[in-house]
C-alpha cells in the first residue's frame, strides 16, 4: 500500500486529478460517441461511488491467481520461446480514476507481477486505446510507475473510429508477429481481453463499466 493519505485515494475524479490526459483517451467503449456528454461524465461519476480499498483488494484477488499461473509458465518456456504480457493501462497498470496527479501510480498488485515477469525475462507490451497524441507522455508515466515497456501500442486517427476490441486484438496480433507468445493478457475492460491470441486472461473489476 503507498503511503499517500487514504482520503485522496477516495476523491473524485472531477475534482483535479490527471483527468485531462485520461479524457483524451475516451471513448473507451466506441459505442459511446467520443465528446458526448455521456463520455465526458461517467467515468468520474462512476469512480467516486467505487472504494479504492476494495478496488486494490479486488485487483489483488486477481493478481494471487495470475501469479502462480505465470510462476509456472515462465517455468516451462520452450526452447528459443519468447514471452510476453499484454497489459492494459487506466485502471489496469496505473491508477487512473484514483490517481490525484501526474505522473499516475502504478497500480500496484498489477506491477507486482510485472516486474516478477519481467525479472525472469518476459517483455511487457501495453495495448491501451488512449489516442496516438498522448503516446510520450504516456510512455514516461509508465516508466515513472515503475514499467519496463517493451512497446507502447495507441489508437492512431482511424483507430479512434474502430471499434476498440477490434483495434486491441490487431495488435496482439502485431505483437505475435514479432514472434512473441501471450502468455497472459491482462485488463479491466471486456474489450482488453476479447478476441484472442493470448494464452489466458486475467480481468481486473470495472464494476459492470463503473471505471473507465
Amino acid at each position: 500500500m503507498r503511503s499517500r493519505h487514504s482520503w485522496l485515494r477516495r476523491v473524485s475524479v472531477t475534482a483535479v486529478s490527471a483527468t485531462a490526459l485520461v479524457a483524451l483517451a475516451a471513448p473507451a467503449d466506441a459505442s459511446t460517441p467520443m465528446g458526448s456528454p455521456a463520455a465526458a461524465t461517467a467515468a468520474p461519476a462512476a469512480a467516486a461511488a467505487v472504494d479504492y480499498d476494495t478496488w486494490q483488494r479486488d485487483c489483488q484477488a486477481v493478481m494471487d491467481q495470475a501469479l502462480p499461473y505465470l510462476r509456472q509458465r515462465i517455468a516451462d518456456t520452450r526452447p528459443g520461446e519468447k514471452q510476453a504480457i499484454v497489459l492494459d493501462i487506466d485502471n489496469t497498470a496505473l491508477e487512473t480514476d484514483f490517481g490525484f496527479s501526474f505522473p499516475q501510480p502504478a497500480n500496484e498488485p498489477v506491477l507486482e507481477v510485472a516486474r516478477y515477469a519481467e525479472e525472469r525475462g518476459v517483455d511487457l507490451f501495453f495495448v491501451t486505446a488512449r489516442p496516438g497524441i498522448i503516446h510520450a507522455p504516456t510512455e514516461w508515466n509508465l516508466d515513472q510507475a515503475g514499467y519496463e515497456s517493451s512497446g507502447l501500442y495507441v489508437r492512431g486517427f482511424l483507430d479512434l473510429f474502430r471499434n476498440v476490441a477490434e483495434y486491441k486484438t490487431a495488435q496482439r496480433v502485431a505483437i505475435e508477429r514479432k514472434g512473441y507468445t501471450i502468455i497472459a493478457n491482462i485488463g479491466n475492460s471486456p474489450t482488453d481481453l476479447s478476441g484472442g491470441h493470448a494464452e489466458k486472461t486475467f480481468k481486473l473489476p470495472d464494476y459492470g463499466g463503473r471505471l473507465s
